[in-house]
């Protein structure tokens, strides 16, 4: 028997999903009655495949900027340690239809692009370590499996 962890994500059979997908990870209700919602975006197959880390952090950049223009009460985007994919975090929104309509159109928004925005040593930890391309790239790939964001395994 596996021992229940804390972290949902480690619950999670990593051998069982197929990627790309868009997973609800769970629900935490706050004292006042708001509620997180946080989904799993699953761009590459995990231990077969990874994002290549200018990449992953372009899209990153893109990404936060470019979903509160389609979608109210975003409170965080943010890329896995795995560089599988990334976590998003609404509030008081449960319309899953509505993410993934919303993803689309970051993800449009991400191949239009032509730079990266907070691309500066001052309002980026790391701003040598990007790569418009790559995340056009990225992006492309998710969009060309759209039809599987909802088939998790």
């Amino acid at each position: 028997m596996v021992k229940k962890m804390n972290v949902e994500s480690f619950n999670l059979d990593h051998t069982k999903v197929k990627a790309p997908y868009v997973r609800l990870v769970g629900v935490t209700e706050g004292a006042n009655g708001d509620k997180v919602y946080k989904y799993d975006i699953r761009f590459k197959q995990p231990n077969k495949e990874h994002m290549e880390m200018a990449g992953l952090h372009s899209i990153e950049h893109l990404m936060a900027e470019n979903i509160r223009n389609h979608m109210d009460n975003v409170l965080d985007i943010g890329p896995m340690g795995c560089q599988t994919g990334f976590y998003l975090a609404i509030l008081n929104n449960d319309n899953y239809e509505e993410v993934l309509e919303t993803l689309e159109k970051t993800l449009h928004d991400v191949i239009a692009a032509n730079e990266v925005p907070a691309c500066n040593e001052v309002q980026c930890g790391w701003a040598a370590n990007h790569s418009l391309e790559g995340a056009k790239e990225i992006a492309r790939e998710m969009l060309a499996k759209k039809d599987t964001w909802h088939e998790v395994f």
